[in-house]
């Protein structure tokens, strides 16, 4: 399968097989302006699933942060056939694509619907039927409470993006015909007589063919073509026109693309853009503008449907956390790890779990420590003026 037949096949068309034809120009300029289209989507798209899919999903019971069946779920194995990152990818994947997303528990697997029908009800549960996964189709309904279905808002963003990157792509569509122009070799055909042996009839064929036969020429990178008596070929110097347009240009217009889909994802445009330069200011934004809510989004669901409120206020809790999104170098995060241990804040065993090494199994590590450089106050006071036990 080729380009070509691939996206006839999304577009659920046939693939022209007239070479030079308009429809098969119109069909390629087409899949120029989707290639586009898909490629940014693809890419915010993935930096949000990645990312989710980095998050450990922290499980608190009473106050108490526990590992227990309800963590292997979200971090380890969902279900038989997927991993916990490919399953947070598939949920990213599916609400991003169709604006929603559908996950059942059976057997004690949590598996994400690839078709259902929803029957919304505004003072009763919804109930979802025809529940589809894999190949397999439940029979059964599904109420509300007994699954987790995310809906992202009223305006599917996939087809916000279309629209205006739609619009925007014939002007990017424009500048690609008039970079090939630019480029392209212009000439004029001078002829002082049809020959003798071409009728009255003949005369527009003769034509034809001689334009085909000095086009190919022109197109080939080596090529002789044969020339009669009375017959000129007037090509016109492409160089001229170099200067008027460049690849910079349309470089720029699909650089705009790239920035629209990332407005629409709450991505900072740098991080779409490749570019090394304010990385890290990039990074801090990306969690506080769409990881953050991402994450949020799914935990309210998850908590609601698996905790519930009587177990949630006795401090029964699903967390998201996004702190492992970011790598951290632990040579240049010393200064910042020893502060953290010595204002009391964190202990050695949390510090590790950040740095993603193995916990030490010692009362000590679990402890929490103060400098000196922390007191109270009036007990500095008391230093100072003599005061205090030694007094």
């Amino acid at each position: 399968m080729n380009i070509i037949t691939w996206l006839a096949d999304r577009i659920k068309g046939t693939v022209p097989t007239v070479v030079g034809s308009d429809i098969l120009a119109e069909f390629y300029s087409a899949f120029g302006e989707v290639c586009f289209r898909e490629l940014a989507y693809a890419a915010a798209k993935n930096l949000i699933a990645n990312s989710i899919s980095k998050c450990e999903f922290k499980t608190v019971f009473r106050n108490e942060e526990v590992k227990r069946d309800e963590w292997y779920l979200w971090n380890i194995e969902p279900n038989k056939n997927e991993n916990s990152s490919a399953f947070l990818r598939k949920i990213v994947n599916r609400l991003c694509d169709n604006n929603e997303c559908l996950v059942i528990e059976q057997g004690g697997q949590l598996l994400v619907a690839d078709s259902f029908d929803r029957k919304p009800y505004a003072l009763y549960e919804d109930v979802f039927t025809q529940v589809t996964v894999g190949d397999f189709t439940f029979v059964r309904s599904f109420k509300q409470s007994d699954v987790l279905y995310w809906r992202l808002a009223d305006k599917n963003i996939k087809q916000a993006l279309e629209a205006l990157n739609g619009s925007y792509s014939k002007m990017l569509a424009y500048g690609m015909q008039a970079y090939q122009r630019s480029r392209g070799t212009k000439a004029t055909l001078d002829y002082d007589s049809i020959p003798k042996h071409v009728t009255e009839e003949g005369k527009n064929q003769w034509i034809t063919e001689q334009i085909a036969k000095y086009k190919t020429f022109l197109l080939a990178d080596n090529a002789i073509v044969p020339q009669g008596t009375g017959v000129k070929l007037n090509a016109f110097n492409k160089a001229s026109t170099y200067s008027n347009e460049t690849t910079r240009d349309i470089r720029a217009m699909v650089g705009d693309i790239f920035e629209f889909t990332a407005l629409g994802f709450g991505i900072p445009p740098v991080l779409m853009r490749g570019d090394v330069q304010g990385t890290s200011d990039a990074m801090d934004m990306l969690l506080t503008t769409a990881i953050d809510p991402w994450a949020d989004f799914i935990r309210e669901e998850i908590v609601r449907k698996r905790i519930g409120k009587e177990e949630t206020l006795r401090g029964t809790d699903l967390i998201v956390d996004t702190s492992q999104i970011k790598h951290v170098d632990i040579m240049s995060s010393a200064p910042s790890i020893e502060k953290l241990i010595g204002s009391g804040a964190f202990c050695v065993n949390d510090i590790l779990k950040m740095l993603g090494r193995p916990t030490i199994n010692e009362p000590w590590a679990n402890q929490h420590y103060v400098t000196k450089n922390f007191a109270l106050i009036e007990e500095m006071l008391k230093a100072l003026t003599g005061g205090g036990e030694n007094k």
